[in-house]
């Protein structure tokens, strides 16, 4: 059984207005996991994504690139406690 793993991000760059968080969404889907994205006011995106450890840390290395038209300056993550219950990775606004 894999191990589930969750982690908060937060991407600093020219993440918004680049289909950051749609292709976020599009990525957590193909790899199976679950958690949210959203736009930060200071430009920045934050989000959790939670699955099996391998999955969660592809999702990670897809973090530090984004979509093309995205340029991603800085990744912080950090592990937090795994969510129970949650069934899909939503876009918050």
């Amino acid at each position: 059984m894999p191990q589930i793993k969750r982690y908060k991000g937060r991407v600093y760059g020219k993440v918004q207005g680049v289909y950051f968080r749609a292709s976020a969404r599009e990525e957590a889907h193909r790899l199976g996991l679950t958690g949210w994205i959203r736009n930060v006011e200071d430009g920045s995106v934050e989000f959790e994504v939670q699955g099996p450890e391998e999955a969660v840390k592809q999702f990670l290395e897809w973090s530090k690139e984004g979509p093309p038209a995205a340029r991603v300056d800085n990744l912080k993550i950090e592990e937090i406690p795994i969510v129970e219950g949650e069934s899909e990775f939503i876009i918050k606004y």
